[in-house]
């Protein structure tokens, strides 16, 4: 009986060149991609999320794209059923899943035998009340009274996931697991990481932030605010999104609404790299290596 092929990830922070990896490593082994941004499960958020063009995707199917509506909420524990289902069944077709992107829950989500617990949009509606009334200290007593654990570590002033850990003890009745449990695969992957040097990262990001506004960022925000884009909860607070918002309704200059998107997108990577770094099962790769996909290539031969 042959065996399922490995999953190989894709990660690393914004900048390091994800997507042409993927690419690359798709055509050489037969793979299929499945997207792992969860910006890009948005149909419409393009250029500013970075997505590779239908045109430049090299008739590789790609998975977990377009999926969701602006004025829709992005939720890790939906994407994490449809994105294991897309995994699997790549790999009952005989092909190689490539999971691709950087927001790590997602990713861990995807890969990992990892248990999401519920939402309810009701019960995470009222303690978010709570928070705007009583304000951050006395919401993060209430998650003390319930979770003293929890309450440890979580800041006082990181209100959406205190809301988020009670409304998690409301709905399971069950302690709110602060910490991910032990990382373990829920079937064979290798997780190839790409990392850069900090000050590339930073300059690059400059960069790609420039380009989106001359690429037409402002104009597609235009088309998706038309859409409802406001309404939604999780696409209108995407970095480059909100801030060209606010260039369209005057509280930012261009210049501004750039400069506050590269200064956000760093902050960003910053909280990437953290999530990303404890991962010992990560096999680190050198982004600018002139031979980057030979070396990928390589570390999935010894893989198995």
């Amino acid at each position: 009986m042959a065996t399922d092929p490995v999953v190989v990830a894709v990660v690393g922070a914004t900048a390091t060149g994800k997507s042409a990896l993927a690419l690359a490593l798709a055509g050489e082994i037969g793979g299929e991609i499945v997207n792992a941004d969860a910006m890009q499960l948005y149909r419409g958020m393009d250029v500013g999320t970075a997505k590779v063009a239908v045109g430049e995707r090299r008739g590789i199917p790609h998975h977990q794209l377009d999926v969701l509506e602006v004025t829709q909420e992005a939720s890790v524990a939906a994407y994490q059923a449809a994105a294991r289902a897309d995994l699997d069944a790549i790999a009952a077709r005989g092909r190689v899943p490539i999971l691709v992107g950087g927001s790590g829950l997602y990713v861990r989500a995807a890969l990992d035998a990892l248990d999401i617990p519920p939402t309810d949009a009701a019960v995470r509606a009222r303690w978010e009340a709570y928070a705007a009334a009583h304000g951050p200290e006395a919401t993060h007593r209430a998650l003390a009274d319930r979770d003293p654990a929890a309450a440890r570590d979580i800041l006082p002033a990181n209100v959406r996931r205190t809301v988020r850990a009670l409304e998690v003890i409301e709905l399971t009745g069950a302690p709110f697991a602060a910490r991910l449990p032990q990382r373990a695969y829920r079937r064979p992957t290798l997780t190839l990481g790409l990392s850069l040097a900090r000050a590339v990262v930073d300059h690059r990001i400059g960069l790609r932030t420039e380009r989106m506004w001359a690429d037409g960022l402002v104009e597609e925000v235009r088309r998706l605010d038309a859409r409802g884009l406001r309404a939604g909860r999780t696409a209108a607070q995407a970095i480059g999104y909100r801030q060209a918002l606010d260039q369209i309704d005057g509280r930012l200059t261009r210049a501004e609404a750039i400069a506050e998107t590269v200064r956000a997108t760093r902050r960003y990577v910053r909280r990437q790299e953290s999530w990303l770094r404890p991962d010992a099962r990560i096999h680190w790769l050198d982004a600018d290596a002139p031979d980057l996909v030979a070396h990928a290539l390589e570390a999935i031969r010894e893989h198995g």
